[in-house]
């Protein structure tokens, strides 16, 4: 038995020497983050603005999002790497009304030929910038193919999905009525729509919901979540569920109310949910879910679970702490600590409260800190507790960590 765990450090020690930070000279972050994040297989970017080396922003939109691209270039070229690598870009935007057009043409100059799976929505804030894009990369370009289900767009300017070694990264979908083009009218009748859209990707790379690791659920105002959770529980196995973030966000391409992009494992061997014992299953999301080496994780805010579960802070530095208590559990529960943290996402409500926010969050990470991607989604919130000393939430994080 000692024998084996020495083994199975040993094997950790040399897992966690493949993970190394990127930091070109050019691109200075402005919190505790790392700009790329290269692993064993994969390169993970945070999330890069519109800023140029000397600080300035452009004022066109066009010129924002060449820069914003630039920045992402720079990161993938730091690690050894071509903007061909890149098997998935998230990109904000805060322009309310999301208009794709500057977008799809930068991005055509950016990927040529066999572009990255791409999901983009309407923020209220990004810091300090107006335009912002995350990514990730694979290293071994030869383990990249795009995904195409049935009827999708030969002219589109990225596939549904694009498959990248053990996984597939999944375009945004959203809830068009495939006969008329249109969004209906019926919030329930859109979720059903984006989810056989998903569904379709998955079938064309011979995988189904089971295979599903990760699902970003995207709603605007328009979009009740109770509506949504309960056509989502119907498409997956009770506590069996991928990990998700659900964020409501200022704004949808084509004025949708929801957009669905996830991560799929091709091998559904390499799949195991992961859940805490202090957190009861659920019928939309595990807590984690592990693909092979690498462990994706819920979205997770201030909230206590168990009896009485609540947010019980006002203040987004003591919720953060409890978010990051809550995070912790389930990477413990894989055998994980911080330390094989590879990328985060932050979602707060106010980013006037980026200082506050930050100086919290790298007390939990060393010199070499994860890649990270901050927005504020929707204008900030009304901040009061209720009779029961419960508070809004103030932040969510989800987390990517690699054994």
């Amino acid at each position: 038995m000692r024998l084996l765990m020495i083994i199975m450090a040993l094997l950790t020690c040399a897992a966690a020497a493949e993970k190394r930070p990127i930091s070109p000279e050019t691109i200075k972050p402005i919190g505790p983050y790392s700009p790329g994040m290269l692993t064993q297989d994969f390169l993970y970017v945070s999330g890069q603005g519109a800023k140029n080396p000397q600080g300035q922003i452009p004022t066109d939109l066009e010129g924002q999002l060449r820069q914003c691209f630039e920045n992402v270039k720079a990161v993938v070229g730091a690690a050894g790497l071509t903007m061909e690598h890149v098997v998935y870009a998230q990109v904000y935007l805060t322009d309310a009304s999301t208009d794709e057009g500057a977008l799809n043409r930068v991005w055509r100059e950016y990927f040529p030929k066999s572009p990255p799976a791409r999901s983009t929505v309407g923020v209220a804030r990004l810091p300090d910038t107006p335009v912002e894009m995350t990514a990730v990369a694979v290293r071994d370009l030869s383990r990249k193919k795009s995904v195409a289900p049935p009827g999708y767009p030969a002219g589109a300017p990225f596939p549904a999905g694009v498959i990248a070694g053990d996984r597939m990264y999944l375009s945004g979908v959203y809830g068009r009525d495939p006969s008329s083009g249109r969004f209906p009218e019926d919030p329930a009748a859109q979720v059903g729509f984006a989810l056989d859209g998903l569904q379709a990707t998955l079938k064309a790379a011979g995988l189904n919901f089971r295979h599903m690791v990760f699902v970003n659920p995207y709603l605007t105002a328009k979009m009740p979540s109770n509506v949504m959770n309960r056509a989502y529980a119907t498409r997956f196995e009770f506590g069996n569920t991928p990990a998700r973030a659900t964020i409501q966000v200022a704004g949808l391409p084509g004025g949708a109310s929801v957009e669905f992009a996830g991560v799929a494992v091709m091998d559904l061997a390499k799949r195991r949910a992961v859940r805490p014992k202090n957190m009861e299953p659920s019928p939309t999301a595990s807590p984690c879910v592990l693909a092979g080496d690498t462990l994706f994780c819920s979205a997770k805010s201030g909230f206590i679970p168990g009896v009485n579960g609540g947010v019980y802070a006002g203040t987004v530095e003591t919720q953060l702490r409890q978010t990051m208590r809550n995070l912790l559990d389930g990477l413990e529960e894989a055998g994980m600590t911080f330390a094989n943290v590879v990328a985060s996402n932050v979602y707060l409500d106010n980013l006037d409260e980026f200082a506050q926010m930050n100086k919290v969050y790298a007390e939990y990470f060393s010199s070499a800190p994860p890649t990270r991607t901050t927005i504020q989604q929707l204008p900030p919130g009304k901040r009061e507790a209720d009779a029961r000393g419960r508070w809004p939430t103030l932040e969510q994080i989800s987390i990517v960590a690699v054994q």
